[in-house]
């Protein structure tokens, strides 16, 4: 699949932050010669033991983060489940990285956001209603702490319900959506991490289909790239079993794992009742941190690594996105950014 000048529209334009933050750039003395400085980087991360069981608890100490093998300071740190304080506080103990702010209180990350993405292309005919019962009561099982929006999808992107917290508006969006035609996944998510990316606070979607791709001008790949770089997570949940469309579940597979999210294969209502319990459950057990990026001169692709600090943490195992790429882009005047518009020729 060629990538043609959407995946470029998509990408370019929706990215002014990385994770909760943004992108300041600024000329030096030459106006062509351009510098980006990345305000702020979020991760999400979900840590679990050998069974698979969710490990809660944590705190800012137990995190070392590294980006490009360059030590960073955490600077927000959040715990999903229900009960948690507003602040977690680093321990005196804090790696090696810590600076003395790491003896302060440490800010939440306030606010959930959540993009539900359903296929109503011609795939889904046969069990659009029970898709539509399996969504409303996702809806119902979230708690009243995140906002939610949804969208539905054939040949194009429909943006039924914005972000709210009203979970009975979110439903009517559901049960107001029709059945269409082609399916062009990857054109709709692509444009829904866009919507996403310039949200503060934790972003996820949700992806319910029913089948391949077979309308879209992006490839997976940009997709997966744009949600890396914008801390987005993205779960994909699809009804046909993975060995049924082999091309397909491996590209639901990476740009769900290179998004720090999860591929599901339901082949009936009961595994898809359980996969969107799974999503439920994963989403309240994240921990979700920030940082300012220390110095580094590398202006493209950059690697992220999270580990537990301590012996009796070393057993468990973390799951997060591998990185961001930075975006060059020019500003024209304070109040008139242009990403990717003009660069050095040089």
């Amino acid at each position: 699949m060629a990538k043609k000048p959407f995946a470029i529209f998509g990408i370019l334009s929706c990215l002014f932050c990385v994770g909760v933050g943004s992108t300041h750039l600024t000329s030096q003395d030459d106006p062509m010669h351009l510098r980006m400085n990345v305000v702020l980087v979020q991760l999400n991360i979900a840590v679990t033991d050998n069974h698979g069981n969710y490990v809660t608890g944590l705190h800012p100490s137990d995190f070392s983060v590294s980006e490009d093998n360059i030590p960073q300071n955490i600077s927000t740190f959040e715990e999903s489940r229900a009960g948690r304080g507003a602040m977690e506080t680093a321990r005196p103990n804090q790696a090696s990285n810590a600076d003395p702010s790491s003896q302060l209180a440490i800010p939440k990350i306030t606010t959930a956001n959540l993009f539900i993405l359903f296929d109503t292309s011609n795939y889904m005919y046969r069990s659009f209603v029970f898709a539509q019962d399996a969504i409303a009561d996702f809806i119902r099982s979230m708690d009243g702490s995140s906002r939610i929006a949804f969208y539905s999808y054939s040949r194009n992107l429909l943006r039924a319900t914005g972000l709210t917290s009203d979970p009975f508006q979110v439903i009517n969006g559901v049960r107001s959506s029709v059945a269409g035609d082609d399916a062009a996944l990857y054109n709709s998510l692509l444009l829904t991490v866009k919507d996403a990316a310039p949200l503060k606070g934790r972003k996820a979607i949700v992806v319910f289909s029913n089948g391949p791709d077979n309308a879209s001008s992006v490839p997976p790949e940009d997709v997966s790239e744009l949600a890396e770089s914008t801390g987005t997570i993205i779960y994909i949940l699809s009804t046909r079993k993975a060995q049924d469309d082999p091309q397909s579940a491996a590209a639901f597979e990476r740009v769900s794992k290179a998004s720090g999210g999860k591929a599901y294969f339901a082949k009936d209502w009961r595994q898809e009742k359980n996969a969107f319990a799974s999503i439920q459950e994963d989403l309240v057990h994240l921990y979700t941190l920030s940082y300012y990026p220390q110095a580094n001169p590398n202006r493209g692709w950059r690697s992220i690594k999270v580990k537990l600090v301590g012996k009796e943490l070393q057993k468990y195992h973390t799951r997060t996105r591998d990185g961001y790429r930075l975006l060059p882009g020019a500003v024209r005047s304070p109040d008139s950014v242009r990403v990717g518009s003009e660069t050095d020729p040089n």
